[in-house]
């Protein structure tokens, strides 16, 4: 229930007169939410495009908007909105939403999980060994991206490598035009990821009817998910019609996909410019089995078995969380942090401000994983955004980042190469600008308990902040 209004402080509002310089702005400007938080406090209003969009950080401000939950919807940008598709989940609400989430959500399921992980297993070793027969300096950020991908679609779609690689072209484009400007100019990114989208699609529906006609005819399927999405049901309970399952499936990609390559860049990035972390880090890993043992890849390396890979890895999402902030549209007034926000606002959480805001910034901006270690939450930590509407993907993320940190910090050795820029460009998410250039090559002391290693000489990491 809304308090009194009479008790409510009004949202501050921006000087700009018009959205377009501060469009630009935050499309440009790596700061633009953190800067305005502090002239304007934390909750404050400005204009996107003519768009009202109400920018919050902060626990309280954050609690707030999640208990008003009725009083807000799901929202996201013309671009988004049009490329994921007005069938997906992501731009229904309501009954629509919920029943298309009980769905799709089946697909990263503890129970769907423990099937995907000996297939992710396989592809760390793979990866790993693409990256030591590579000529160095080798660009990371690419190949992490390949395997994010090649885990949701060989997971859940049961694409074989020429499979998976024609639809992952396409799936860069289509990401690449998300949060582009909606404008039908010939060549622009957003009319590319619209062609790429069309494409997507038709290549999705010809792998659904697939594993339709397999499920008909009784052969197992291909595919180590789609047989969960059988049966499944809208919101008045019909089953989905293809072209709805199809859309699901695109979103699915995105969700299982564009979080986890960007938290994975981000994690060996922080760990490689942070040798004494890393060298703590691998203390632990050292003494873990790779690769877990059978049925065990689910909770071999979880926050009780390895606590301190658990800490480096929400502190990570701390500072460079893969979702910057994610949106909700008010269809009437509510109050965040005792402050009244109008009806018909797009309300922009941003998480990257609140996982840095507190009594003390000056540690805040610091790597210091060991603060996840006490118990209590030193900050508001939302990597993968919250509500009834957090990532679908969340889940796989963190089964794939947990799986390859292991697999790939106990087996090599990795040294970025000078003279590269390390910048995080932030859109769609965050990824080093040069793509992470490393040197690799295999650790003498990878072995585990009861395991053998290898006696080649390790380099470490002693110029790990190189560049």
């Amino acid at each position: 229930m809304l308090p009194d209004p009479a008790t409510l402080r009004p949202v501050p509002r921006t000087a700009a007169v018009s959205g377009v310089l501060e469009t630009l702005a935050f499309f440009r400007d790596p700061d633009f939410a953190r800067s305005r938080f502090k002239r304007h406090g934390d909750v404050y209003e400005t204009s996107l495009l003519g768009q009202r969009t109400v920018f919050i950080r902060g626990g309280q401000a954050i609690a707030d908007l999640f208990a008003q939950a009725d009083a807000v919807e799901g929202w996201w940008p013309d671009s988004v909105r049009q490329l994921l598709g007005p069938l997906s989940l992501a731009n229904r609400n309501g009954a629509e939403h919920k029943a298309r989430r009980r769905v799709v959500g089946q697909l990263f399921a503890a129970a769907a999980l423990r099937r995907y992980s000996p297939a992710i297993v396989a592809l760390v070793e793979g990866l790993n060994q693409e990256l030591l027969d590579a000529p160095a300096p080798v660009a990371l950020v690419p190949r992490l991206r390949r395997f994010a991908f090649a885990v949701i679609a060989t997971t859940v779609l049961g694409l074989d490598g020429a499979d998976r690689d024609a639809l992952f072209e396409d799936f860069e484009l289509w990401c690449r035009g998300l949060f582009s400007f909606p404008v039908a100019l010939p060549g622009s990114p957003f009319v590319r990821a619209r062609q790429a989208r069309q494409r997507l699609l038709r290549r999705l529906g010809s792998v659904l009817r697939k594993a339709q006609v397999a499920s008909v005819s009784g052969a197992p399927l291909a595919a180590g998910g789609l047989d969960l999405l059988a049966g499944g049901l809208d919101e008045a309970g019909l089953p989905l019609a293809d072209d709805d399952v199809a859309e699901q499936l695109l979103l699915l990609l995105f969700a299982g996909y564009e979080t986890t390559a960007s938290a994975l860049s981000c994690l060996l990035l922080t760990l490689l410019q942070h040798p004494a972390e890393l060298a703590w880090l691998r203390e632990e890993l050292d003494g873990l089995f790779w690769p877990p043992a059978e049925g065990d890849g689910v909770s071999a390396y979880d926050a009780v078995r390895a606590p301190r890979l658990d800490a480096v890895v929400k502190e990570v999402m701390r500072l460079s969380p893969p979702v910057g902030g994610f949106f909700r549209r008010t269809r009437e007034p509510i109050a965040l942090a005792g402050v009244l926000v109008p009806a018909e606002r797009v309300v922009q959480v941003s998480l990257t401000a609140s996982h840095r805001h507190g009594p003390d910034p000056e540690d805040l901006a610091a790597f210091r994983p060991q603060r996840h270690l006490g118990g209590a939450q030193p900050v508001t930590l939302l990597p993968y955004g919250g509500g009834e509407r957090v990532c679908l993907g969340k889940a796989l993320a963190e089964l794939d980042i947990r799986l390859l940190a292991v697999g790939l910090l106990k087996q090599l050795s990795l040294e970025l190469a000078p003279d590269q820029d390390l910048t995080l460009l932030v859109i769609p998410s965050p990824s080093p600008k040069d793509g992470l250039l490393v040197h690799p090559c295999p650790r003498s002391n990878a072995a585990g308990p009861g395991q053998s290693g290898h006696s080649i000489h390790d380099i470490g990491t002693s110029r790990a902040s190189a560049g």
